[in-house]
């Protein structure tokens, strides 16, 4: 390589490390003074609008919005922005698990313990303490990519851990089930928490599979509920929060 193309090699790597950087798609979408509320039973809330995120040293959660993708390798597959909530969602990366054919390493491309691997962190004011069950907007391509845990104010319980989808490959599917020993594809309604007092809480998601895409939650407390479309708009008690999207 001549000395010309070298330098045009390595201007381009820095413009692309400076937008990166510049962009942070890594950081929260939102401050910690926003507080989305539950009405009714409902509480909708962006995946990109979470105030921090934790145990970030092996895999991150990042913002895929435009034009602001983030350059993060290795990254298989195309960004999937079309028909999301919000035009913009989060996905754990870096992404080495893709197929069954790619090697498991518990504790870098795979958590079957919730909390200890990507952990998002959002509040949410509780009117109506109940059970919630807990449903994901995914988007997943292949089989390595569709596994989740959730938690509550710091506790993973039982019944918020191994989210799993099976169906609605290549597009946006909403989705509540847990994977269990006998039942890979998951049993429905088994993912839920037990909110037990009213108040402001820490919802919590982290990593179970790498590659994991999320576009928006809901916690419902009528076991018979099923999101469609792109689901219930968010409701705000506090705090303010704007579209990331900078294309129209």
């Amino acid at each position: 390589m001549n000395r010309h193309k070298l330098m045009i090699l390595l201007f381009c790597v820095s413009l692309m490390a400076s937008a990166q950087k510049k962009g942070d798609p890594g950081s929260p979408g939102v401050s910690g003074k926003v507080v989305f509320e539950e009405k009714n039973g409902i509480c909708a809330v962006e995946a990109e609008y979470y105030y921090k995120q934790t145990q970030t040293e092996v895999r991150k959660w990042y913002r895929i919005t435009a034009p602001d993708i983030p350059i993060v390798s290795p990254d298989p597959d195309q960004p999937h922005l079309k028909e999301s909530s919000g035009d913009s969602y989060v996905e754990i990366l870096p992404d080495t698990r893709v197929t069954s054919n790619d090697k498991l390493v518990p504790g870098e491309n795979f958590s079957n313990e919730p909390g200890k691997m990507g952990v998002l962190h959002y509040k949410v004011k509780i009117n109506t303490p109940g059970r919630y069950f807990i449903w994901v907007r995914s988007y997943s391509e292949g089989a390595e990519d569709n596994g989740l845990h959730v938690g509550l104010d710091g506790i993973w319980p039982e019944h918020g851990q191994r989210m799993q989808w099976c169906d609605g490959k290549n597009e946006w599917t909403w989705a509540s089930k847990q994977r269990t020993q006998e039942v890979h594809c998951g049993v429905p309604g088994e993912i839920y928490l037990d909110i037990l007092q009213p108040g402001i809480h820490d919802i919590t998601f982290s990593m179970r599979e790498d590659g994991f895409e999320m576009d928006k939650f809901i916690l419902a407390l009528d076991p018979g509920y099923k999101p469609d479309a792109k689901g219930p708009e968010p409701v705000l008690f506090k705090g303010k929060i704007k579209k990331l999207s900078t294309e129209d």
